[in-house]
């Protein structure tokens, strides 16, 4: 049985890193793609994950294998596409540690994912199983990423959801939004960021956006992520909100993911069903402390912190 299985993109996160001696660019390699991003930080809280997707037969491919094994994620349904090139995202760090990604993935191995790829067995043997629409923005992949959901929620596993919002890698807006509302139909625990949740409903206000998903697609539990400014849980009749962690952050890349790893890591020590108040402030305040300290590296994957690290770290904060 495993904790959590996910589903989606894992591709390499090329970072800025300096100049060389000539003044030239320097770009790290990171391994990266958010539904293994989140797999990472759960390996830190010592759950037992699994990922399902696709890179290419090649340099990059072979050391996101290789990634995924070393960190504990198991790998063996990750194909590898001997035709299809593994998909890169280059990320350009703004001045104030946010980012933008330039995606060379046209096609890219991740999307060549299909329908009679998806092993039934690992998905029906999760009690979690997460996606976000990076893996909906093709129909190849979208109709596996559809199946596996399927199956999932047959299964009797909860449904995690990320829409991961990457406008540049669709076709069209509404397409993008057809496919973040049929994540909001599937899933139990929806992990939102704010300009997700204004794109999706057209709200300026968060609450009224919330409020609006809530009353159309009766999600049990939804987590509004706000960058620095921190997170919300919505639950039942109950709002929670707790600041975020001050830190100068290098590079933001992996942030959310980290939150969603570390809410899911909890939410499997906690009964869905029956959460209080104050076991959601708990959980955001240990989901926003993870947040934070990623911040502090470059990368997702090898960069998570473990979970003695984001506890102690709350501990100092807290004095």
């Amino acid at each position: 049985m495993y904790d959590v299985v996910a589903l989606g993109e894992l591709l390499i996160d090329f970072t800025e890193s300096g100049k060389s001696e000539q003044g030239n660019q320097l770009l790290e390699v990171n391994p990266g793609g958010a539904p293994c991003n989140v797999l990472a930080m759960l390996k830190q809280m010592g759950k037992k994950t699994a990922f399902i997707g696709k890179v290419g037969q090649d340099m990059f491919g072979n050391l996101l294998k290789q990634t995924l094994d070393e960190v504990g994620i198991d790998s063996k349904n990750l194909i590898m596409d001997e035709e299809v090139r593994t998909t890169l995202a280059f990320v350009h760090t703004l001045a104030d540690g946010d980012r933008e990604f330039s995606f060379y993935r046209n096609p890219g191995a991740d999307m060549m994912l299909s329908e009679e790829e998806i092993n039934p067995e690992v998905i029906k043997d999760t009690k979690i199983f997460h996606f976000g629409t990076l893996s909906m923005t093709h129909e190849g992949a979208r109709n596996a990423t559809k199946k596996a959901v399927s199956i999932a929620k047959e299964a009797g596993a909860l449904i995690s959801f990320d829409p991961n919002l990457r406008e540049p890698l669709w076709e069209s807006l509404e397409l993008a939004k057809e496919q973040m509302e049929y994540g909001f139909r599937q899933c139990d625990i929806l992990k939102i960021s704010d300009n997700e949740i204004q794109f999706v409903t057209g709200k300026e206000d968060y609450d009224e956006g919330i409020a609006i998903l809530q009353e159309k697609y009766q999600i049990p539990l939804i987590l509004l992520t706000k960058g620095k400014d921190g997170s919300c849980a919505y639950y039942k009749e109950m709002r929670v909100e707790k600041k975020g962690f001050c830190v100068q952050a290098i590079e933001t890349t992996g942030a959310g993911d980290t939150f969603c790893g570390c809410s899911l890591g909890y939410l499997l020590e906690h009964d869905l069903q029956h959460l209080s108040e104050k076991e959601l402030e708990e959980m955001l305040t240990f989901a926003n402390a993870g947040a934070a300290l990623i911040t502090l590296k470059k990368g997702a994957i090898r960069s998570m912190p473990k979970e003695q690290e984001i506890r102690r770290f709350v501990e100092e904060k807290s004095r």
